[in-house]
């Protein structure tokens, strides 16, 4: 009877554990049916017939699925977005960098705010607040699908307006890096120019150690032997008409003595050539002793006189000693500026000595005036033959287009000067020039230029230099020579052709590169330096490094 019993318990237990093993296997039946149910649904209106399910487990897990679906579509949401975000951010930026580099795009620029706008307006949409960023629930696929739509092509057209852009921006920028750089290099280049221009004309201003040398050895050879260099009577050749007459106006030794060197080794008949040097005081004494150490050659004549001899060049009568004077007075002590070089420069005596000839030679009826720097090529006594036509000067015209015309070196917004003159005639140019001093004291020259002098005490009427007082003093009155009598440009122009040198009878050094200066351009320094007279004893000692 107890074992019946006992058989009967074990049986009911093992019936128990079988129908607990197939309700568990049964649910997940059901699980994963339900599952697969939810993962391979294609229906999206599945969410909208929740209600119509019935409110079994099976109901319960697919609700469950149902919501785990709506996360990758709330990521979706996010990352669409973040990228019209983004594009808004780039469009911005490229509308800010363009208005920086002050483009004339205002059609792009306008564009550029309108794409951003149409970004911020779609996420501001009511539709896609209300199903996309405010909903706690499920997450309206097809408002998402007509939300990225939008968005894609907004993002398509400003990838293309940015693409199109592009290019130009990183143009424009290169343009404006190499403007930037093109202006930083002409204000440096501007600057190099005015100090090297400065740096130059003190060079030219000033005395170069080996010229002091020279005066200072030559003036003491003459206080060593006084009666060696007595001044003698002037001779009778100075005031001879029929003789050929030259005048040079220098307190350099050296460039003088190469002046008439150059004259007299080229000269057919040296003998028959006079000239009139005029220096200041205090170097007058050194050139007396050089020519008296190292005569002329071929028998040809020379005085030396200084600017105070000629007792008639005084204030009350010459008005650039007046205005010179003035200067002194009201020029500061420590003014060394550029503009003050100039105008001491132009305000020189010594300069100005050329507008008296006739008074300065009074028996003489043609003169030839030489600047210091130039070099006498070959013989010049055909100038004396030259037909004159009347005229006052002989020069060479320098003219050419629109350059070197009496508009350029005058002040034509002066009624006097835009009256009396033409602003397109040609100027010419002082280094070799004949003059006729018959039909300068016929014309009275030297009263013309004396009235325009004082009228330019202000300098309204021209700034600075010696040529437009004469351009004004001979206006109408100089005879235009051949070219080839007298070439410039020496002393700062490297790209004259040497045929044209050679073919020259006069060459001048005019600028700032003077042949006896350091800064003096070799290939031409040599047509200077073989006039140099290298046997006299103080050119050695002075150390000319000719």
């Amino acid at each position: 009877m107890a074992v019946a019993t006992r058989g009967t318990r074990g049986g009911s237990t093992f019936r128990g554990l079988f129908s607990f093993r197939i309700f568990i296997s049964a649910m997940f039946s059901l699980l994963f049916i339900a599952t697969l149910s939810v993962l391979f649904t294609n229906n999206p209106s599945t969410s909208q017939d929740v209600s119509d399910l019935p409110t079994t487990g099976n109901a319960y897990v697919h609700r469950t699925f149902l919501a785990l679906k709506s996360d990758p579509l709330r990521t979706r949401v996010d990352l669409i977005h973040q990228q019209a975000k983004d594009h808004i951010a780039l469009v911005n930026a490229y509308g800010a960098y363009a208005r920086k580099l002050k483009l004339d795009i205002s059609k792009q620029l306008k564009t550029f705010d309108e794409l951003a706008h149409n970004f911020s307006d779609i996420a501001m949409k009511p539709v896609y607040q209300k199903s996309l960023f405010e909903t706690d629930g499920p997450i309206d696929e097809d408002a998402l699908k007509q939300f990225e739509k939008e968005v894609k092509e907004r993002v398509k057209i400003a990838r293309m307006i940015i693409v199109e852009a592009k290019e130009n921006y990183d143009n424009q920028l290169k343009i404006q890096k190499l403007k930037d750089t093109i202006f930083a290099v002409h204000e440096s280049l501007a600057k190099a120019k005015k100090n090297g221009a400065m740096a130059s004309l003190i060079s030219a201003r000033s005395i170069p150690k080996s010229l002091h040398c020279l005066a200072m050895r030559l003036m003491g050879e003459k206080i060593s032997n006084p009666e060696k260099y007595r001044d003698e009577g002037p001779k009778p050749e100075f005031e001879d008409p029929t003789l050929y007459h030259y005048v040079i106006f220098s307190d350099n030794v050296i460039a003088v003595s190469v002046v008439v060197r150059s004259v007299v080794k080229n000269a057919m008949e040296p003998w028959k050539h006079v000239f009139h040097v005029v220096a200041n005081r205090m170097n007058v004494g050194a050139m007396k002793v050089w020519f008296k150490m190292r005569p002329i050659e071929g028998g040809a004549f020379l005085e030396v006189k200084a600017v105070e001899e000629f007792a008639f060049l005084n204030s009350s009568y010459v008005p650039i000693l007046r205005q010179l004077e003035s200067a002194k007075m009201n020029q500061p002590e420590n003014a060394t500026n550029d503009s003050n070089m100039k105008n001491a420069k132009s305000l020189s005596m010594m300069d100005h000595l050329r507008f008296y000839l006739p008074e300065m030679y009074p028996k003489l009826y043609k003169i030839l005036l030489l600047d210091e720097d130039v070099v006498v090529q070959k013989d010049l006594t055909g100038l004396w033959n030259i037909d004159m036509e009347g005229k006052v000067n002989g020069a060479v015209e320098i003219c050419f287009g629109s350059f070197h015309r009496y508009a350029h070196y005058m002040n034509f917004s002066h009624p006097l000067i835009k009256e009396k003159f033409n602003p397109k005639a040609c100027a010419w140019a002082y280094g070799m020039n004949i003059f006729n001093l018959d039909a300068w004291r016929r014309e009275k020259c030297t009263d013309t230029y004396q009235y325009w002098q004082n009228l330019n005490e202000d300098q309204s009427l021209w700034k600075a230099g010696i040529l437009p007082p004469g351009l004004i003093t001979f206006y109408s009155t100089t005879k235009s020579l051949d070219k080839s009598w007298h070439v410039l440009g020496l002393g700062y122009n490297p790209s004259i052709s040497m045929d044209e040198i050679n073919k020259a009878a006069v060459i001048h050094y005019n600028g700032n590169m003077k042949p006896w200066l350091d800064i003096a351009l070799n290939q031409y320094k040599n047509l200077w330096t073989k006039y140099v007279d290298n046997d006299m004893e103080f050119v050695q000692m002075c150390n000319f490094g000719l």
